[in-house]
């Protein structure tokens, strides 16, 4: 199931794109939920990185495209964002927020489904290592790469990555559920470290992008077995 939002405040133009995702679905036998919006506000609101793919009109009345889709980044960084214009000029300004492309109305088909195709690549690419995780303010969608360790202190989980430090709640046992698959584990009961991102071992720490995290006695022969069938693997 692929999430797909339309922000465009003229109806006939939302049921264009509408009936466009239909005759999409029907060609390429892929699944959509569709969620209509009229206005860039009210995708705003509440906005929780629930969509895959956002085709944004630029031109609104109360909260525009561009302004929506900064909005939008702030909390998401891997939505793909299609705008819909009237104006090329509008549409180039896209890159500031990493849109995927720009589609000039009036929408073909054509047009509308060859940039579908390229959305729906980047998005399936991107899913197959991503992760979800709950963060103070709403919530981040991740590639579980850049994450480079989590930290627990009490019912605080501090994700250290590669666009910087985030904060939220949870326990470390669920965290490791979702991250073991990726090669992650646990130094301590304190780190949950990406083998990816371990530099070396050295006086009883796995030194990460710098910092030195303590493993455990418990612990260390487990984590260098992982780390050396880690490394093994990439021979």
């Amino acid at each position: 199931m692929i999430r797909v939002a339309i922000v465009e405040d003229e109806a006939p133009f939302a049921q264009q794109l509408t009936e466009y995702l239909h005759r999409y679905e029907t060609e390429k036998q892929e699944n959509f939920a569709i969620t209509r919006y009229t206005d860039g506000d009210e995708i705003v609101e509440n906005y929780k990185a629930q969509f895959d793919i956002v085709l944004m009109d630029v031109q609104m009345r109360f909260m525009d495209g561009m302004a929506a889709a900064e909005e939008i980044r702030k909390q998401d960084s891997e939505v793909v964002i299609i705008f819909i214009t009237n104006m090329r000029q509008y549409a180039l300004r896209g890159y500031a927020v990493d849109a995927l492309d720009y589609v000039v109305k009036p929408v073909t088909y054509f047009a509308f489904s060859e940039r579908l195709g390229r959305a729906i690549g980047r998005m399936k690419h991107r899913q197959s290592n991503h992760v979800v995780v709950n963060i103070r303010g709403g919530v981040l969608r991740i590639d579980a790469g850049d994450i480079y360790y989590v930290e627990s202190q009490g019912h605080t989980l501090i994700y250290h990555t590669n666009s910087g430090v985030y904060e939220g709640a949870g326990t470390m046992k669920e965290i490791e559920e979702s991250l073991t698959p990726y090669d992650f584990f646990r130094g301590n009961k304190g780190y949950l470290i990406n083998l990816a991102h371990v530099d070396s071992v050295k006086d009883g720490c796995a030194v990460v992008k710098g910092e030195e995290l303590m493993l455990s006695r418990a612990r260390r022969n487990l984590f260098m077995e992982a780390l050396t069938n880690y490394w093994s693997d990439l021979r």
